[in-house]
């Protein structure tokens, strides 16, 4: 006990130097919130761009991918702009359905107050998805190829949103710890030394993904096999969320037992992810 107080008087404050305003001219306020998801769809969309054309992706040994066959810069215009309102639509819409039901009762209009914070990874994946969906069919392109390039650069998105969005809004922090780098959050009510689990996801679902994506483009020439890519997205954001949740607080109230609503949301994309690679090398052999 006398640890965990030395450790608490020790653990580092929330940087009063770090703000969730960019900067605000009267009633007039911009915030990181939601630069983050402008930042993260742009980045990502400029890192497909730079992937379609390194001819490097695109040869494996003597074969190669007809150009033909590889989405365009304008049709990644087309879904950069439909994956963006997939993502504010579906991330809202999913954050309400998902954890904060009472709201679409009790105050129906903050619904639309995305500035506020409340915004679901698990809800924005499936506006996306649908984005993706939509946009193949209006381009008639291959609908894994679409989802690969959009599968990475999601991380840099993901690193993105985490820092900027999450961090700086001091939201979704981690559970009471007494590690040595436990962070004090202001818009804590208790003000207790806690996991900046907001930094775990950046690593893990930001960094760690695109290295390792990144990594298979190049090893293993993985975009020449459409829907690999996707696959392992999936896959390893279900698995890296899951196992942030055991130092994450909890949004809301655990669900089937031990498992939290994030550990619960997560696991369908898990078993998904490893069908999808499964289905897809199964193809190449």
């Amino acid at each position: 006990m006398f640890d965990f107080i030395i450790n608490i008087i020790s653990a580092t404050n929330f940087p009063k130097w770090l703000s969730s305003e960019i900067f605000n001219i009267g009633p007039l306020s911009i915030k990181w919130y939601g630069v983050s998801y402008i930042i993260a769809i742009y980045s990502g969309y400029y890192y497909s761009i730079s992937v379609i054309q390194n001819p490097h992706f695109w040869i494996n040994n003597k074969t190669s991918i007809d150009k033909d066959k590889i989405p365009n810069k304008v049709i990644l215009q087309d879904l950069m702009f439909y994956s963006l309102l997939g993502i504010i639509i579906g991330g809202r819409v999913g954050y309400i359905a998902l954890y904060d039901t009472s709201t679409i009762w009790t105050s129906p209009l903050d619904i639309f107050k995305v500035w506020q914070g409340g915004m679901s990874f698990h809800g924005g994946f499936i506006g996306v998805c649908l984005a993706v969906y939509y946009s193949k069919l209006k381009n008639k392109c291959n609908l894994w190829r679409l989802s690969d390039l959009i599968a990475i650069g999601a991380p840099l998105g993901l690193f993105a949103v985490r820092i900027l969005g999450n961090f700086l809004n001091q939201e979704l922090y981690g559970r009471v710890t007494d590690m040595p780098w436990a962070m004090i959050f202001s818009t804590d009510p208790n003000l207790l030394p806690r996991h900046p689990s907001q930094l775990y996801e950046a690593f893990l679902e930001g960094l760690v993904i695109f290295i390792f994506l990144r990594y298979m483009m190049f090893k293993f020439k993985a975009l020449m096999i459409p829907g690999l890519c996707t696959g392992f997205f999936i896959f390893l954001y279900g698995c890296f969320r899951f196992s942030v949740e055991f130092f994450r607080e909890p949004d809301n109230i655990n669900q089937f037992g031990i498992l939290t609503r994030g550990m619960t949301y997560s696991i369908p994309m898990i078993i998904i992810g490893a069908l999808i690679i499964f289905k897809v090398t199964s193809r190449q052999s």
